[in-house]
């Protein structure tokens, strides 16, 4: 029996991953892992394909603990390993509170590696890992500090896993979205309301991302940029930080 095991899966990207997933009859069953179990439970009612919820907090070592149990007695036949789960907050080192920067930096770079090093044993040739990294990976972005470092954190790693697997029939794609206009992600960035941001034009959907980067993950692209903007994002880096940053100061501007 074929297992998707998706992290973050009670909205946003991670739901939408688990809805097409579910759509095209990818896998047996989904593993949905998030921490709003009313979230899940509707997931679990909405999908023709079975799924399995377990509420946890991927920062809690003990959390991890009990599901690296239920891996090692289960031994699943994992073909996706989705890592969804992930916040950030908009604003400068003074606008965002040290709490939620330590929390960015588990949850987006820690609990990133942790859950992937504990699915990895039970993978096999044609499973596919997808790591949910962002277009603020590609640069410096003040005002979007620590989230933009730890999605670059993500990024590299990805790329790093994605040849250290090579051969052994796994793949890994980190998708660089842009905004995405239909997640919870753009409220509660901008909870601290700072004003380092002021619109989020061109925005993507969620449905599209997905799409999109299982495409890519299929034909085994090791980074997916599913839009215009993130393509044309992920090009300028042939452009000093220096430049860019300068770049980004004059559009926060508009």
């Amino acid at each position: 029996m074929s297992v998707a095991i998706i992290t973050g899966a009670s909205s946003g990207l991670g739901a939408e991953y688990a809805r097409q997933l579910s759509t095209k009859k990818r896998v047996d069953e989904i593993w949905a892992i998030a921490r709003r179990v009313d979230r899940l439970e509707a997931l679990q009612k909405e999908l023709s394909t079975p799924v399995r919820i377990f509420q946890m907090d991927l920062t809690e070592e003990a959390d991890m603990d009990r599901f690296r149990e239920t891996l090692e007695k289960e031994k699943p036949d994992v073909a996706y390993l989705i890592h969804a789960a992930g916040f950030g907050k908009i604003g400068t080192y003074k606008q965002i509170d040290r709490k939620s920067s330590m929390n960015m930096v588990r949850l987006n770079c820690e609990a990133a590696v942790d859950i992937t090093e504990s699915v990895i044993p039970y993978m096999r040739r044609k499973s596919r890992i997808i790591e949910i990294a962002s277009t603020a990976a590609f640069q410096p972005f003040q005002g979007l500090n620590v989230y933009a470092a730890s999605k670059a954190f993500l990024l590299r790693y990805s790329r790093a896993l994605g040849v250290e697997l090579f051969g052994t029939g796994i793949t890994v794609t980190a998708v660089c979205p842009y905004w995405i206009k239909d997640t919870e992600f753009i409220p509660v960035a901008g909870e601290t309301k700072s004003t380092a941001i002021k619109h989020f034009s061109f925005a993507s959907k969620k449905k599209n991302v997905v799409a999109v980067s299982l495409f890519f993950s299929e034909k085994g692209f090791p980074v997916c940029t599913p839009s215009i903007i993130s393509s044309i994002h992920r090009v300028s880096t042939i452009l000093p930080d220096s430049v860019l940053q300068l770049i980004w100061s004059g559009l926060r501007r508009l």
